[in-house]
């Protein structure tokens, strides 16, 4: 901590001045408490006696001892005493340096009455409730958060507790009690148990056998009530009859009363028949034990039960702040739901027990959610999903876990005859009011049955989303049951797309060229480049297999610009063979023509290559030319600035628009292969690709087939006017070596 803030007067602020203890001590009392620091930082040691040397505390000012490390303050230790305080820094020569100086200090050296206030610069290395629930110290805060009130805060109520406990010191019992309640309350998880703990301790602690009640405006979460009550949260026998009840409910009016008065003024009330200790805490929040007894006291008790309200406050701070923690870890803070970790937890105890039988888990996606939300803003779409999971509140509340596990979706589970599509899709019949105005919504929904699942619940909860993927894409609104089909479709999918990634950084992936014929005489025009996968095990993936998921993965781009890089460079090589007029075709994915900077790895290719543009040709599919209309005319502008063509490939299989057509800068259609497999020896005079040659024409386009395999649909192509084409009739594709072979044989 050797920064210097300068927000406010109230800051701690470290200074590089020097401030010498030793004139300061000359010039304070004999009587002092001493404040001893020990930390490695000597910005430390400054600020701290720059902020609190000028202070007196109970009418005595401060004096401070000085060591630097863990090493030194053993030394001091041993000779030095009637130290009040020890500010502590955790991390010193190792990270847990100062914990293990608490335990010196406490087991080694028996120094049970100095406070110890432990101070980390770096909380990570010792967590705050660990810290607090196993060494005996006064407070633990980061040094951050220690402005000069709260460091005069924690000093004040150390050095009252270290009073506290010197002037009761000859009472081991009594201090060995509170050390030993307090020890057992830390322990206690939830409000709820410490509240009951601190019940038990105080009635040891002051050898009563009395009835009381723990009252707290801190509404447990099981309750799910927004009001802000007072409700008693743990009780003894007598009282049991109103534990989790608004204490307005508590048939004893005197309590009752004597509770509200304890509260109002925020200090403990003793009276001849009765008692109302209160607790105060950082959270604020209202918290007051009721006895039935009057506690007729000596100076020693009180001073006992003083130090252990002390120790139960500071006990209750950390009870809250876990309590507030536990909220953030397991319920979502918009709807007040469990959030994906819960429903975990939850789906693993399910899966634990017989009900897994007759259970069934869902997930309920809101359709076209981001839309609305962008439409109507940000606040409008919390209160929407708000009002979503207050319907799936009022009708599966009460028999079903119910979770919000992401933005829009949200998760059922339950017996399968309520956790059913037609139960919850009847939900989303009805307009949900929001802000004054009524909202149309819909849901698509992935189920599955848990009767064929184990332990593993998250197993459980990916084939459910793997079934909520595969019903928004066959219809939204609608639903899907899990099956294992499914699953191993996805399975399959990803390994793929894991040997795909492999393949192409291991340079397993390669191209094939397939030849370009002008089929009236036969000369070669070109090649178009086709990439292949062959594994290790020497299979061949089919490109309609592999190229989708390298397009889903967005692998594509990159193999994309490979592609071209590849298909450039031998361009450039067949023309130093003397094949001047070669002409490259060369295929572009949506992915890839979409990418940001598609035109410029399109260019760096061109420039690195230095191949001649006007001998390339780049093929877009029919498909693409309707997804974004606008980005392709743009980007198609640009290309052929560079002097490159432009061919649609797999014409007639997109049912794009013809008007549309119009406004492309295109150079050539490709007659898809499934029009020339239906050529027929006796062709139809209104064939598709018949069709296809024509409307090029009449658009000044040139065409070429794909697929010929036969005499009979090369002359039929002739004859309707289409002149190139490329097919096993002529060659099939080649690799780089066999394509030269093939073009020297000619």
């Amino acid at each position: 901590m050797n920064s210097t803030i300068h927000s406010s007067e109230d800051d701690l602020v470290f200074l590089d001045e020097p401030d010498s203890d030793e004139t300061a001590a000359a010039s304070r009392p004999a009587q002092t408490w001493r404040i001893m620091i020990i930390d490695d930082d000597p910005d430390v040691h400054s600020a701290t006696t720059f902020a609190l040397g000028s202070l007196e505390i109970q009418h005595r000012a401060l004096s401070f001892l000085h060591a630097y490390s863990a090493a030194e303050a053993r030394d001091i230790l041993k000779n030095e005493t009637d130290i009040a305080i020890i500010l502590l820094d955790v991390v010193m020569e190792q990270e847990d340096a100062g914990l293990q100086l608490v335990s010196h200090i406490r087991k080694t050296l028996g120094l049970t009455d100095v406070r110890i206030i432990l101070r980390t610069g770096q909380p990570g290395y010792a967590p705050e409730i660990d810290a607090i629930r196993d060494y005996d110290i006064n407070d633990y805060k980061t040094k951050s958060e220690l402005t000069r009130t709260k460091l005069y805060t924690a000093v004040t109520s150390a050095i009252r507790s270290y009073e506290q406990i010197c002037a009761i010191s000859a009472s081991r019992r009594g201090l060995e009690m509170i050390i030993h309640a307090s020890t057992e309350l830390m322990a206690l998880q939830g409000l709820q148990n410490f509240a009951a703990g601190v019940l038990v301790q105080i009635a040891g602690l002051l050898g009563l056998n009395t009835e009381g009640f723990v009252c707290a405006r801190q509404v447990p979460v099981e309750l799910q009530d927004d009001s802000d009550d007072l409700y008693i949260i743990a009780a003894t026998n007598n009282y049991l009859g109103s534990l989790n009840k608004p204490l307005e409910k508590l048939n004893n009016h005197a309590a009752s009363d004597i509770v509200k008065r304890s509260l109002e003024a925020h200090q403990s009330v003793f009276e001849a028949e009765s008692t109302a200790l209160y607790f105060n805490n950082v959270a604020q929040k209202d918290f007051t034990l009721y006895l039935n007894t009057g506690l007729h006291l000596n100076e020693m008790d009180k001073r006992l039960l003083g130090v252990f309200c002390g120790n139960v406050s500071v006990g209750l701070d950390n009870v809250m702040l876990t309590s507030r923690l536990h909220n953030y870890a397991f319920y979502d803070p918009l709807t007040g739901l469990a959030n994906r970790l819960k429903l975990l937890q939850t789906l693993n105890e399910t899966l634990l027990t017989s009900l897994k039988n007759h259970s069934s888990l869902s997930l309920i996606d809101i359709d076209h959610f981001a839309e609305t939300n962008d439409a109507l803003g940000h606040q409008f779409g919390d209160q929407l999903l708000y009002s979503v999971a207050q319907r799936l509140l009022a009708n599966f509340g009460e028999h079903c876990q119910l979770a919000r596990v992401g933005s829009d979706t949200f998760a059922l589970l339950g017996d399968e005859g309520l956790v059913c599509p037609d139960k919850i899709l009847a939900l989303f019949n009805a307009p949900f009011d929001v802000d004054q105005q009524e909202v149309q919504l819909s849901a698509t929904i992935g189920l599955i049955k848990l009767d064929d699942y184990d332990s593993d619940g998250s197993e459980a909860l990916k084939d459910t989303n793997i079934a909520l993927k595969r019903a928004k894409m066959n219809r939204r609104g609608g639903y899907e049951y899990f099956t294992r089909n499914m699953g191993v479709e996805i399975r399959e999918r990803v390994l793929l797309m894991h040997a795909l990634r492999a393949a192409f950084e291991q340079k397993k992936l390669f191209l094939v060229f397939q030849p370009q014929i002008d089929m009236r005489d036969g000369r070669v025009l070109g090649a178009e480049a086709l990439l292949r996968w062959k594994t290790d095990e020497g299979k061949f993936i089919p490109p309609d297999k592999f190229i989708p998921i390298a397009e889903y993965s967005g692998l594509i781009v990159d193999i994309g610009e490979w592609v071209l890089r590849t298909a450039c460079m031998e361009l450039v090589h067949l023309r130093s063979l003397g094949y001047t007029n070669f002409q490259m075709a060369i295929n572009v994915s949506q992915v890839q023509f979409s990418h940001p900077l598609f035109m410029q790895s399109l260019n760096k290719a061109l420039t690195d290559t230095k191949v001649p543009p006007q001998f390339v040709e780049l093929e877009i599919t029919e498909s693409m030319a309707m997804k974004d209309p606008e980005l392709l005319i743009k980007t198609l502008h640009q290309i052929k600035q560079l002097g490159m063509s432009i061919s649609i490939d797999d014409f007639g299989t997109g049912f794009s628009s013809l008007s549309h057509l119009q406004k492309l800068d295109v150079d050539k259609l490709k007659i898809d292969r499934a029009f020339v497999n239906e050529i027929q020896k006796n062709p139809s005079e209104g064939s598709i690709a018949k069709m296809i040659v024509q409307l090029g024409q009449n658009l000044g386009l040139s065409i070429i087939a794909e697929g010929v395999e036969s005499e009979m649909q090369a002359n039929t192509l002739l004859s309707y006017d289409c002149h190139i084409a490329q097919g096993y009739l002529y060659s099939k594709p080649l690799t780089r070596d066999d394509l030269h072979a093939w073009l020297a044989s000619r």
